[in-house]
């Protein structure tokens, strides 16, 4: 990390030097935010993603949920058999492609879609405390940087 940015250029180990611990922090305060909204649905973040995902793409294959997601498929595949028995979706192996699993949403996952339409203004109205500007500056910094940890992420793998 440049030294400009370090809040305490002599101790590179100081938790106010990382990047990595605001974005954790951030990461489970805004998950926890979701928990409260989305507990009395019966499902998780990461659920709640695939069905954004879902609502959007459906029908699609595991793997356009996984790219979406950024999830890979050990995490992915038992997310989405809880669901599958939840009723929300159903995995399907391709007629042309035995290979290739697609994920199509049930009645019940299609109904949350207007349970959950409200979450999103709610949430952003809770934690912007007059902070709005700020966090859709946040949202498109990360959306820019995030494709570039991933190209860092998957080099650093190969």
């Amino acid at each position: 990390m440049p030294e400009s940015v370090l809040a305490k250029p002599d101790n590179p180990l100081s938790l106010d030097n990382q990047l990595c611990f605001p974005l954790y922090a951030a990461s489970r305060l805004v998950t926890r935010m979701y928990h409260d909204k989305l507990a009395p649905l019966g499902i998780t973040y990461p659920q709640y993603v695939v069905l954004m995902i879902l609502w959007e793409h459906a029908p699609c294959s595991v793997g356009v949920v996984g790219e979406k997601a950024m999830l890979n498929s050990n995490t992915l595949t038992p997310l989405l058999k809880r669901m599958e028995q939840q009723g929300l979706l159903i995995r399907q192996r391709d007629n042309r492609d035995e290979r290739q699993v697609n994920v199509t949403l049930t009645k019940a996952g299609l109904q949350l879609q207007t349970e959950c339409s409200c979450i999103p203004a709610e949430l952003m109205a809770r934690f912007s405390d007059g902070a709005e500007e700020e966090l859709v500056q946040l949202k498109h910094l990360l959306t820019r940087v995030l494709p570039k940890m991933q190209r860092a992420l998957e080099a650093g793998q190969a």
